[in-house]
């Protein structure tokens, strides 16, 4: 008899940046794969609720000069892209803002 093996993905609550991570000068696949524009830099964040997604595009959008490239309610991820000093700022902005004002566990934002 062949056993067969399950896998289970479960999302377990909290209020979280678990990734804000900046790429500073991405190869072009990657935008092409992304389906944005060549901005020079992008940005990423996942976050926890889901939902926060949306506050984290708008707080992004608003503190810097970076377009939305991708915003996913479902998965809690965001793409934005910009030079390299907006999105920077703008991660940073959405660390800060989600921490002091609501309470979540940011990381460092990171860059390669």
């Amino acid at each position: 008899m062949v056993e067969m093996q399950r896998v289970i993905e479960e999302s377990v609550p909290g209020k979280q940046v678990t990734i804000a991570h900046v790429i500073a000068s991405p190869i072009p696949e990657v935008y092409e794969c992304l389906g944005i524009d060549e901005l020079g830099a992008i940005g990423i964040l996942t976050l926890s609720p889901f939902e926060t997604s949306i506050i984290a595009a708008d707080i992004a959008a608003k503190a810097a000069d970076v377009e939305v490239g991708f915003l996913d309610r479902f998965t809690g991820s965001v793409i934005i892209a910009g030079d390299v000093d907006s999105v920077e700022t703008a991660l940073k902005a959405v660390c800060d803002t989600l921490s002091r004002g609501l309470g979540y566990m940011v990381p460092a934002v990171t860059r390669t």
